[in-house]
This record gives C-alpha cells, structure tokens and sequence, in this order.
C-alpha cells in the first residue's frame, strides 16, 4: 500500500475525505472478497428459490387445467343432455304423426294386436278345455224343439 502523502500540502478536509474514500474501498474489498466466498451458497439459494417457483407455478397450472377440464366437462354433458331431450323429443312427434298415420289407414296399433293375440289365446285355451271334457249327450227331441227347428219351419 502507498504511504500517505504529506497531510500539510492538502486543503483543511481532505484527510477526511481521503479517510473515507479509503473505508469505502476496503470495504467494497471485503463484500467483494464475501460474495466470492459465499457466492457459492448465494447461488444454491436462488436455484432452491426458483425450483420452489417453478412448482408454485406447475401447480398453479395444473389447478388452472383442472379447473377448465371440469368445466369443459360440465358443458359437455349439459349439451349431451340438451341434444338427447330434443331427440328424444323428435323422436316422440315422429312416433305420434305415424300412428295417426296408421289409424287413418285402418291398420291397429301394436295394443290392439296384442289384445287380439291375447284373446285368440283365450279362445284356444277355451277350445281345448272344452275338447278334454266328455262330449255331453244330446237331449231328445221334442214337439216343442221340433217346431223351434229353423230346418222344419223353413219347409213349411
């Protein structure tokens, strides 16, 4: 370091300026010296500092995601049900106009067909229980059956 040069050749005041300006030097030294020092813990801290950030700000994106997901959802099934009462809709006017339809043209409903399907069945059932009994003997016939007889009185 140089020696100090003659104090009495300066202006009153400059001692301490020069004094200050010398602390200031040495301790921009010392920080310097410290940050090269602990510049690599200063380093470590801010990659720890921006990891943290990057996972705030991935989560924050995936809340966000998430978030939109559910409500793209939630539109979506709302239209689904919306498209399905309108066919549904559709599809019970197009049903109601071709049973009109096919009223106007005498033919019956699917109702009426199984009733008659239901009936017939009825019938055959009837039949068959009346074939297993023992045919029934017929009574004689009378004068009083004989002039009711549509054969006789057609002669007449």
């Amino acid at each position: 370091m140089p020696s100090k040069p003659d104090s009495s050749k300066l202006p009153p005041g400059a001692d301490t300026v020069r004094d200050s300006a010398q602390q200031i030097w040495l301790a921009g030294l010392g920080a310097f010296t410290k940050a090269q020092q602990e510049g690599g813990k200063v380093f470590d801290a801010l990659v720890q500092e921006g990891l943290a950030m990057q996972r705030k700000a991935q989560n924050t994106a995936e809340a966000r995601l998430s978030e939109a997901s559910q409500k793209v959802s939630h539109l979506a099934q709302e239209f689904s049900q919306r498209a399905s009462g309108q066919w549904n809709q559709l599809e019970g006017l197009f049903e109601e106009r071709v049973a009109r339809a096919l009223q106007r043209l005498g033919i019956p409903s699917a109702e009426q067909v199984q009733a008659l399907q239901d009936r017939v069945a009825e019938l055959e059932a009837q039949l068959k229980a009346s074939a297993s009994r023992p045919a029934a003997k017929k009574a004689p016939l009378t004068r009083k059956t004989a002039r009711k007889s549509p054969a006789k009185t057609a002669r007449g």
